[in-house]
C-alpha cells in the first residue's frame, strides 16, 4: 500500500477506531502508540549487480507496558493528527510503500506490509503481513522460480553463479 492510499483510507474513516492485525487473528494491543515515523530512501545493489532505489514510509507501533490493561484503541482521528504533525515537520513521499514496524514478547520485530484493510463495525482494521525475502536477479543468476528442480538447479548453479566471472555478486 502506498502512503497516499493509507492517508486516503484514514481520512475517509476519521470516525473509526484504528486496529492492526499483525498475523491472522492477532492484533496489536489497545495500548499501542505511534512512536516513530521513518522516511526511508533505499539505494541498493542486488546480487546481479543491478542497482535500484525506492522510498518507504515506516510507522513504528509500540505497546506501552504501563498501559497493559487499556481496552480502548486509538482513534483514526488521533492517528491522522500524529501523522499530519509528522508531515509538517518532514514531508511524506506519498507514492512510497508504507510499512508498520512492530514486535511484542511473542512476535519478532518486523516491518510489515499492509495486505488489506476492512471495516468491522466502528473499527478500521489494517491487515499486516510479513513479506518474504526474494532474489531480484533470479534470471540473471540462473535461479529457477519454482518446482522440484529448484534445489537441484540451485546446487548445480551455486558454483557458477557465485564465481567471480558469473555476473552475480
Amino acid at each position: 500500500m502506498k502512503t497516499q492510499d493509507l492517508f486516503s483510507i484514514l481520512d475517509t474513516n476519521r470516525d473509526k477506531t484504528l486496529l492492526f492485525e499483525y498475523t491472522d487473528g492477532a492484533f496489536v494491543g489497545a495500548n499501542y502508540h505511534i512512536t516513530e515515523v521513518k522516511h526511508i530512501t533505499i539505494d541498493s545493489v542486488d546480487c546481479g549487480a543491478q542497482t535500484d532505489s525506492w522510498n518507504e514510509t515506516i510507522i513504528q507501533l509500540w505497546e506501552s507496558p504501563t498501559e497493559k490493561n487499556k481496552t480502548e484503541y486509538m482513534s483514526v482521528l488521533k492517528a491522522l493528527g500524529i501523522l499530519n504533525k509528522v508531515g509538517r515537520m518532514k514531508s511524506f513521499v506519498l507514492d512510497s510503500e508504507v510499512k508498520f514496524e512492530y514486535s511484542n514478547a511473542t512476535f519478532h520485530t518486523a516491518q510489515l506490509f499492509v495486505n488489506d484493510f476492512e471495516i468491522q463495525g466502528n473499527n478500521l482494521i489494517f491487515k499486516l503481513a510479513v513479506e518474504k525475502t526474494n532474489c531480484k536477479a533470479k534470471e540473471l543468476c540462473g535461479v529457477p522460480e519454482k518446482g522440484v528442480e529448484v534445489v537441484e538447479k540451485l546446487v548445480t548453479n551455486a558454483e557458477a553463479c557465485c564465481s567471480p566471472n558469473s555476473g552475480c555478486c
